[in-house]
């Protein structure tokens, strides 16, 4: 199924350079262009796009506040972000944003946010019964589930879940710990557990929520507990509670 594709930014450049990279991908058409806010939601209104490549600071409405209103559609398309500033990620998933890219486009990056969309359109059609009427409107996709946005150093970055090792509570903050670095998020534990792969992340503890993947040792600990070591540069040590040992074992089969 070809995902038609509107691109949405008041720079000429920009709007050339992104076709160009969009040409090798075979299942991405694109049927429209737009400089601003307005003329991208008369085109919204007319076409039913799948994707939508949209800017942020543009004249009139931003991006983001374009974003917001589609929201309100019965089916609207797919968001990927792309902008030069690195700021707005938390309102751009707050928005449903699928993606968020930074100028210049990292072709590796463009190619993730590509699959990542195309893959939710061909499993809502699968998931569609044979029996249910043509127009009926597609399950709204849960967008950027897979991407934790976090602060830095007054900035916000977006870290993908294969980079997290582990997500703890301290003192009302949750945080999330890569190989070298620790960040402040503002969802909670249960939040995060909820967007996280169930597949990969465990909650071990009721502050603690660890990627199985990034575990390297299971340590027996007293009255049925255990004790992740986790594959970061301080093999850091997770706690593993009574209740979730038992669940633990079963998951890894012993």
């Amino acid at each position: 199924m070809k995902m038609r594709a509107l691109i949405v930014d008041d720079e000429y450049p920009a709007r050339k350079e992104l076709r160009y990279l969009l040409q090798p991908y075979d299942f991405v058409k694109v049927v429209g262009e737009a400089t601003n806010t307005i003329e991208a939601m008369e085109l919204i209104d007319k076409i039913d796009y799948s994707v939508l490549f949209l800017d942020i600071d543009m004249p009139g409405l931003s991006g983001i506040e374009l974003a917001e209103q589609l929201k309100e559609k019965p089916n609207p398309p797919a968001i990927i972000f792309i902008t030069a500033h690195e700021n707005f990620a938390l309102a751009a998933f707050a928005a449903n944003a699928a993606d968020y890219l930074l100028k210049p486009i990292n072709p590796k990056r463009l190619e993730e946010a590509l699959n990542k969309v195309h893959k939710r359109m061909e499993s809502q059609i699968e998931s569609v019964p044979a029996s249910a009427p043509i127009n009926q409107p597609e399950a709204k996709p849960s967008l950027g589930a897979d991407m934790i946005p976090v602060e830095h150093r007054g900035k916000t970055i977006l870290l993908h879940e294969e980079d997290i090792i582990y997500a703890y509570t301290d003192n009302d903050y949750v945080y999330v710990k890569t190989n070298t670095e620790k960040y402040l998020t503002r969802f909670t534990l249960k939040e995060m557990e909820s967007r996280l792969n169930p597949n990969i992340f465990f909650r071990s503890h009721r502050c603690y929520l660890v990627n199985i993947r990034k575990t390297k040792e299971l340590v027996p600990f007293f009255n049925g507990t255990y004790t992740l070591i986790v594959d970061d540069q301080e093999k850091s040590e997770v706690p593993v509670s009574r209740t979730q040992s038992k669940k633990l074992r079963e998951l890894l089969g012993i």
